[in-house]
């Protein structure tokens, strides 16, 4: 199937696609859908960019308007877990898009940013609550809200959950839902701990893998250059001089090093944004949003952002440094050459 039109969802899901111009599905998106609505637990590897928050979120949202029971529920029906708040804002965004027609009610939590905003929207009711571990393991904890009614858990970018120290957190997670739900999880990549993960928490699930592991997506264009470490930064300072280079990010493999880079490109009058681990959510957002907006066209970033940033139109990833994992090279260039 190469239509969302093909799959018999919704017409109000349909036409909240339709709004954002999605028509035609992407491979992960037409492997997923069928068996994420056959109720089956599934598994789905493919790399950064390629939609599969879309391959998910569709054939959910459809369910639980299908479901008699959607309306009269106070506590969530799906929970999406993602490792950090960039991508809990992302994920929430594409819900509240792909369900814009509906009566269905969304909300995010995650740390970093005031909880008491939070903690209202969840004792007002959701349908989707997307989450990082964290966050959702102290409100949960204080009996903020309940898991009981869970149907659908996705794992979302599990191999970045597992990086990050997750694991644990999604382990006590995974006991306090309740065992009769359908458990998707998606990975860019298919370290051997996913496999430990699918194992653990999905049954007899279908596995799909769009491509081979450690690949770049084929939207991607690649090159290569060797330069001594002293003129990289004058380097940096010619390529972004091209007029091709609209709106580029910069990856640095340290904050020490992010920081620096900025303030050299600042003194060569090339404004430009610093986002990192160290700097505040609104800081965070602040910088997403005008590099966004356009607003800067230069955003310099450690592998915090390379999973968080959903932003069309990035025309080039620069990797001032090689990542020490070639997962994080592949997550690091998918900002670009987006589904």
């Amino acid at each position: 199937m190469t239509y969302f039109s093909e799959f018999n969802l919704d017409d109000l899901i349909l036409k909240g696609l339709e709004d954002l111009g999605f028509k035609t599905t992407t491979p992960i998106q037409s492997r997923a859908i069928p068996f994420i609505l056959q109720g089956k637990d599934f598994l789905g590897i493919a790399q950064t960019g390629t939609g599969k928050t879309a391959a998910f979120a569709v054939p959910i949202l459809h369910k639980l308007i299908q479901s008699s029971s959607a309306k009269q529920c106070i506590s969530p029906q799906v929970l999406v877990l993602v490792p950090t708040r960039e991508l809990a804002a992302q994920a929430f965004k594409n819900f509240k898009s792909y369900g814009k027609y509906t009566y269905l009610k969304m909300c995010a939590i995650f740390g970093g940013v005031n909880e008491k905003p939070q903690i209202r929207e969840l004792k007002n009711g959701t349908d989707v609550l997307i989450a990082t571990p964290g966050r959702l393991l102290d409100l949960y904890q204080r009996k903020i809200f309940s898991m009981k009614g869970i149907r659908f858990c996705v794992l979302d970018e599990a191999d970045r959950m597992l990086d990050m120290g997750f694991l644990p957190a999604v382990r006590t997670i995974m006991k306090e839902i309740p065992s009769q739900h359908q458990t998707l999880l998606f990975s860019a990549t298919f370290p051997k701990e996913i496999e430990i993960l699918m194992n653990d928490f999905l049954k007899e699930p279908v596995r799909v893998d769009i491509t081979p592991p450690t690949t770049a997506a084929v939207t991607v264009d690649q090159s290569l250059i060797f330069v001594p470490q002293k003129q990289k930064q004058e380097l940096l300072h010619h390529i972004l001089g091209n007029e091709a280079c609209e709106r580029i990010l910069v990856f640095s493999k340290t904050k020490y090093g992010a920081d620096r880079i900025g303030r050299n490109l600042r003194k060569a009058n090339l404004d430009n944004y610093v986002l990192h681990g160290d700097k505040s959510q609104r800081q965070r957002q602040r910088a997403l949003k005008h590099f966004q907006q356009g607003d800067i066209k230069i955003l310099v970033a450690t592998d915090v952002a390379s999973r968080g940033i959903d932003i069309t139109n990035i025309t080039h990833v620069i990797n001032f440094d090689l990542p020490d994992e070639p997962e994080s090279y592949i997550h690091r260039v998918g900002r670009t050459g987006r589904a």
